[in-house]
Order: structure tokens, then sequence, then C-alpha cells
């Protein structure tokens, strides 16, 4: 579909083709399986297992982050390699700000 998406776009002149040769071929992995196969089939296989909770729930049982400033600065980890581009969270708000990256939510600590 977005490769029907992309031929019709360089079609109507919208978004001009390139010198690159974009392939718009499916991919597949070297035994020849369709990657998006693969790709549904694990999902399928894992969101079947009720056993386990889901990233997101995880991470929501986490309480929110006290903040002493109204800037937050995550990186979602200590660990450097582990974590990810940090982000800058404003907590002006009063409901909790959440990390756009790893879902960990902040709300400004007040000292009343």
């Amino acid at each position: 579909m977005a490769s029907n998406l992309l031929k019709a776009l360089i079609r109507s002149q919208i978004l001009p083709s390139s010198r690159r040769n974009f392939s718009v071929a499916a991919a597949s992995t070297q035994l020849g399986i369709p990657t998006d196969h693969l790709v549904g089939n694990h999902t399928a296989k894992w969101m079947q297992d009720r056993s386990k909770k889901s990233p997101m729930e995880l991470i929501n049982e986490v309480p929110p982050i006290k903040v002493a400033g109204r800037t937050a600065a995550c990186e979602g980890d200590t660990n450097p390699a582990l974590g990810h581009p940090i982000e800058f969270i404003c907590l002006d708000l009063h409901e909790p700000a959440i990390c756009k990256y790893c879902g960990l939510r902040y709300v400004q600590d007040h000292h009343h």
C-alpha cells in the first residue's frame, strides 16, 4: 500500500523523483518468507500471551516522578547505552507530563 502511494505521488509530481532507485518490491527474509508475514505472526503470538503484562501496563505501574523545577529531563535510563535521546519536558500543566520515548510520567513537586 505504501509503495502504491509513493508511486502515485511521484507520478503526480507532488513528490519529485530523485536519483535514488527505491525498490517497491515486498521485503523478504533470506528464506523467502515475507517480513510482513513474520511480523504479523510474531505480534499475534505476543498478544495472545496474557500471562505477561504489556510494556504499556508495566510503564503505567511506575508512579509519576516528582521534579522540583518546571522542566524534567528524561533519558529513559541512568545508563546512556540503554536510554533514549534526552527529552526536555515542560511541567506547567496540572496532570502528569509523559515522555514521548519511554512513557515515564513526570509531575512538578509543589512545596506548599
